[in-house]
């Protein structure tokens, strides 16, 4: 660490220490300024000098802090419209100088302080990037230079580095404690270094047109191991986003941390659900839901206002299948509710809420059933689809697609009706395309008066799914007759809607663009069977490929 010997900073006042106070200097320059004022006063009486870049400097002296302008240390003003701020061999110099007799003394030759602390924020590119209306130049203009390069060197020279304002207080807590040995720098390093590779990688996908992309992720969770035991070991990681409905905003408040299987089926969970409440907002109003995952694929969903009776109805959907799976929800779990999840062997139940004696009624054995919440769950499943593409890995690389966004609007034209269905058939219809459209293709689904009654999903073949959904409806003792059937593709041969009519299916909605969609028409108008028809282009419902 640099002596503490007296320099003048190219012009710069003195400062001098009290005795037996080691002398140490930081260097701020953040965007957003929330919050700085607090973190440079504890650096004050902690012993720091601060530097500060121009408009952090004067926020924090306008707010009576001690500061120095990084003007002085430089040399000279900013230049080229604010672009070069920090860009000098004296900044970088500070932050690079190794704790050696060889580098100390050049840095007091120089007369450029060590630099201990660089606190530092990043203009907001990728938020440029997204937003409606922006421009090349703008987003040109709000690519950061100064910053990262500051990172890198802070984090190169073994600095403090701080570029995340969460950060701050465990800084001075440390700092208070004598800096013990425990890799604290690093770990502040290594979040530099991504923060700066997730921002270079977002710029690089921008400048590119997609060509260079990517994703990145900070470890949030840590599963004991992956789908197998063999495969271990196996993480939870965060991308960062500011969605209310990501993994990473989910809790545990009772129950052993979920397996990856169960954030598997948590995802799905979620998934599932957002479309169940995006269709029944556009389609009908919004809803109260349950829906159960087992494996990856819905197995039991119902929607409606009254939530017992839903209750009942999802847990009725099929019992078998939901055995060892886990149930979402979106209102509070209370005992009345919890009464009727009992019994079922459930690893987990997701609701944005629990009642303790909910809880206290649905523990398993060592811990076995998770309770996880989000209040987020109870008023932000409608416009929250996922917007993030979505990425698979391939052997070599990994593929990239939009996600799953598409909601049919049963008023839109682009729907041709052969027949029309009752307002309940149509719910129906909705509840059907949320849970085969978020299942393994290919999938056939049937719902009766608000509950899935049987998913067929997974078939290589169109009437092998609605064999498989018919088969699985009345395993579970439910009666087909009425019920509405959806389809994730077109049916390419008549015997899949006669299969499900012959079972007594009474509505279908499924997509068009076979060569054999008259006979689809032919044979539902034959037994007077409501048929709704979009386009494969439009609305196809594959999933899970």
């Amino acid at each position: 660490m640099w002596s503490g010997k007296v320099l003048d900073v190219k012009g710069s006042l003195s400062i001098k220490l009290k005795e037996g106070v080691v002398m140490r200097n930081a260097l701020l320059s953040v965007y957003h300024k929330e919050g700085i004022v607090e973190f440079a006063q504890a650096l004050v009486e902690l012993g720091f000098t601060i530097y500060a870049s121009g408009g952090t400097f004067k926020h924090l002296t306008a707010n009576g802090i001690s500061a120095l302008p990084v003007a002085d240390l430089v040399g000279g003003e900013a230049i080229l419209g604010h672009r070069v701020v920090t860009l000098s061999r004296e900044v970088h110099a500070g932050l690079l100088a190794q704790n050696t007799e060889a580098d100390i003394a050049e840095l007091a030759s120089l007369a450029i302080p060590r630099l201990d602390l660089v606190g530092v924020d990043l203009y907001p590119l990728e938020a440029e990037i997204a937003r409606p209306g922006s421009t090349r130049e703008s987003v040109i203009e709000q690519t950061d230079i100064g910053g990262p390069t500051m990172i890198r060197s802070g984090v190169k020279g073994g600095r403090i580095v701080i570029c995340d304002p969460k950060d701050r207080q465990k800084v001075i807590d440390w700092l208070k404690a004598g800096e013990p040995a425990n890799g604290f720098v690093d770990e502040l390093g290594a979040k530099g270094e991504f923060i700066i590779a997730r921002y270079c990688l977002a710029s690089a996908s921008y400048l590119s047109d997609g060509k260079y992309t990517g994703f990145s992720g900070e470890r949030v969770a840590t599963c004991k191991y992956g789908e197998n035991a063999w495969q271990a070991p196996a993480h939870l990681y965060s991308t960062g986003t500011p969605d209310p409905l990501a993994l990473d905003k989910f809790g545990v408040i009772e129950g052993t941390p979920p397996s990856y299987n169960n954030w598997c089926d948590i995802d799905r969970l979620i998934l599932t659900a957002t479309h169940i409440a995006e269709g029944y907002a556009i389609n009908a109003a919004k809803t109260s839901l349950a829906v159960g995952v087992k494996h990856g694929n819905p197995c039991e969903a119902a929607a409606g206002p009254i939530r017992a009776e839903l209750v009942k109805k999802m847990m009725a959907g099929d019992p078998l299948a939901i055995f060892g799976g886990l149930v979402l929800v979106n209102f509070k779990v209370d005992e009345g509710l919890g009464e009727l999840l009992a019994g079922k062997m459930l690893d987990g139940i997701i609701a944005p809420a629990f009642t303790e004696g909910a809880i206290a009624m649905l523990r398993r054995k060592g811990d076995k059933c998770r309770f996880v919440v989000n209040p987020a769950l109870l008023n932000e499943l409608v416009g929250h689809l996922d917007q993030t593409p979505r990425f698979r890995f391939v052997r070599g690389g990994f593929l990239a697609q939009p996600n799953y966004t598409f909601v049919p609007d049963f008023n839109q034209g682009v729907i041709v009706k052969y027949g029309q269905a009752t307002p309940m058939q149509e719910c129906d219809m909705v509840l059907a395309w949320a849970i085969g459209s978020t299942s393994n293709s290919n999938t056939i689904t049937l719902v009766k008066n608000g509950q899935l009654i049987g998913n067929g999903v997974g078939q290589q073949d169109r009437v092998g799914a609605a064999n498989l959904a018919v088969t699985r409806a009345r395993r579970s003792g439910h009666d087909v007759t009425g019920a509405v059937a959806y389809s994730d593709s077109f049916f390419p041969f008549p015997d899949g809607p006669q299969t499900l009519i012959e079972a007594g299916v009474t509505a279908i909605f499924t997509s068009s663009g076979s060569v054999k969609d008259q006979a689809t028409i032919e044979v539902c108008a034959k037994h007077g069977v409501v048929l709704y028809m979009i386009p494969d282009q439009v609305g196809r419902g594959f999933f899970g490929h």
